[in-house]
């Protein structure tokens, strides 16, 4: 009578092929037969070469994706300094025409009876024949009401 097993182990398909013939009578001899070297077996050299195979394609895959990270991460600390240079620049251009237009309106001295909703930077407190009166850059503002809300006056002094 012959008959055939299959066993499985960890992770293959098919591990061992037995076959196994039994006699019957006074003495009982069994004959085995293993076909070993089946490529999905674990002990099958076929099978060690696979898994070498895949361990060395993920081992190098990963060296791969760490110096792409590497070179991504190096990139992108460049484009951000390159936005910082591009932003202190233009703080830069900002400022100075701030300074210009400051100069401009300190240039153009407004005539006598304008009345302005603030007083520009850089004022200072002026008290002339007991009057109060502020001095910015030569022109003198002389504080008053209108609607219940404070107002500057261009005055001559």
């Amino acid at each position: 009578m012959k008959t055939k097993r299959v066993l499985s182990g960890k992770g293959a398909a098919l591990a061992l092929v037995i076959a196994v013939n039994v006699t019957g009578g006074a003495g009982l001899v069994r004959d085995a037969e293993a076909v070993v070297g089946v490529p999905v077996s674990p002990v099958s050299v076929a099978g060690v070469a696979r898994r070498t195979a895949v361990r060395t394609t993920a081992a190098v895959s990963a060296t791969a994706s760490s110096q792409q990270a590497a070179a991504a991460s190096q990139q992108q600390a460049q484009v951000s300094q390159q936005q910082a240079q591009v932003a202190q620049q233009q703080a830069q251009v900002a400022q100075q025409q701030a300074a210009t237009a400051q100069a401009q309106a300190a240039a153009a001295k407004l005539p006598v009876g304008t009345v302005v909703s603030a007083l520009p930077q850089g004022c200072t407190s002026a008290q002339v024949s007991g009057a109060s009166y502020f001095n910015c850059g030569g022109t003198y503002y002389k504080p008053s009401y209108q609607s219940n809300n404070v107002v500057y006056v261009v005055a001559q002094p």
